[in-house]
């Protein structure tokens, strides 16, 4: 196969589990005519982009070059692109391709692509060979049904995030139409929490923000919640029982989801977005007693991303960042994993230099 015609663009990667990002040059495709070329501007730092690199997954293709909720301007497009123009804001979430044909796919639900998505990073690139290589970079090439449009008055650094930790959330608050009258709760204040506890007051619901952390009642309050149950507490636990429709599950780390389940209405969803790495113990008899449920989602489709970034665009809502320069990044991981972020770094890729 012939080589496509490349050019040269600064990253930040890793070659091993073992080794910290550093700077390097990598190539990427010249825009086909479907393609769009991006300058990005900053990209998100997700919990994801720690378990790729350090291949806590178990299937990370090197070199690995995280980022996947990433915000740029147009700085080419290809003959063929209708959708944008040089110079527009616009963004690249979690996938850059799929198979397009399978049923999820023809429904707007390319995340969950029969023949498996294309992710932002990670993925077998099909073009140049090797993995897909993401957003911790001062460019990148997609075809340009995988570009989403940002609302150009948005904080741009802010708004990055939407793309992984706010369309996480969104879709399952969406998907199992949470709003007015029902009773809510969210599980842990993180990246994912705090979009969460966002979206689900924006949609009328009466919210409650479960956490371990007291300290963290007053910002859980500032960002809508209604009311803050620190979950370690059995009495607060306690007085929450059987009065939920729905719970969305942010956690990532092990933990009791069986507390949470005993919180549900008949009928109530409690909903996993956080992908702990060990398997979560499930009590039987609760979910049976009450026809309880458990179900899971994973980020967005194309659609509904842009839904909700024009949402967002019309509300004003965007992500409680703290913006960092490009070689912050490997103590900015330490950092998250300590919980010491409010709510999520982003890369100012100015500063890759």
């Amino acid at each position: 196969m012939t080589k496509p015609v490349c050019y040269s663009t600064k990253a930040y990667l890793t070659n091993d589990a073992q080794s910290p990002l550093g700077a390097a040059t990598i190539e990427r495709r010249s825009p086909s005519p479907s393609d769009v070329q991006i300058d990005i501007l900053y990209c998100g730092v997700c919990h994801s982009d720690l378990h790729f690199a350090r291949n806590e997954w178990g299937f990370t293709m090197y070199p690995c070059v995280p980022g996947h909720e990433i915000v740029g301007r147009v700085k080419s497009i290809g003959s063929g692109v209708t959708k944008f123009k040089v110079g527009d804001t616009v963004g690249v979430g979690c996938l850059i391709d799929s198979c397009r044909t399978c049923p999820s796919c023809q429904a707007g639900q390319e995340q969950y692509c029969d023949n498996g998505m294309v992710m932002t990073y990670g993925s077998e690139d099909k073009v140049l060979g090797g993995p897909t290589l993401g957003g911790y970079a001062q460019s990148i090439v997609v075809t340009e049904d995988f570009v989403l449009r940002i609302p150009a008055h948005l904080d741009l650094a802010a708004a990055a995030p939407l793309l992984c930790a706010g369309i996480t959330t969104w879709s399952p608050l969406r998907h199992w139409k949470v709003g007015p009258g029902q009773k809510v709760g969210i599980v842990g204040l993180g990246g994912l929490g705090h979009m969460a506890v966002k979206f689900a007051k924006a949609f009328g619901a009466q919210v409650v923000l479960f956490t371990t952390s007291p300290g963290k009642a007053a910002d859980a309050q500032r960002l809508g919640a209604h009311e803050v149950v620190v979950s370690t507490d059995e009495a607060q636990m306690a007085a929450q029982a059987g009065s939920f429709d729905f719970i969305l599950d942010c956690v990532s780390a092990v933990h009791d989801i069986n507390a949470y389940v005993n919180l549900l209405k008949r009928d109530g969803n409690l909903v996993q977005v956080g992908v702990p790495a060990q398997p979560l113990a499930v009590a039987i008899l609760p979910l049976v007693f009450r026809r309880r449920s458990i179900s899971g989602s994973l980020i967005g489709g194309l659609p509904e991303t842009q839904e909700m970034l024009d949402f967002c665009g019309k509300h004003n809502i965007t992500s409680d960042i703290e913006l960092i320069r490009m070689d912050q990044v490997n103590d900015a991981y330490e950092r998250m994993l300590k919980s010491d972020v409010k709510y999520r770094f982003v890369i100012d890729l100015a500063t890759l230099t």
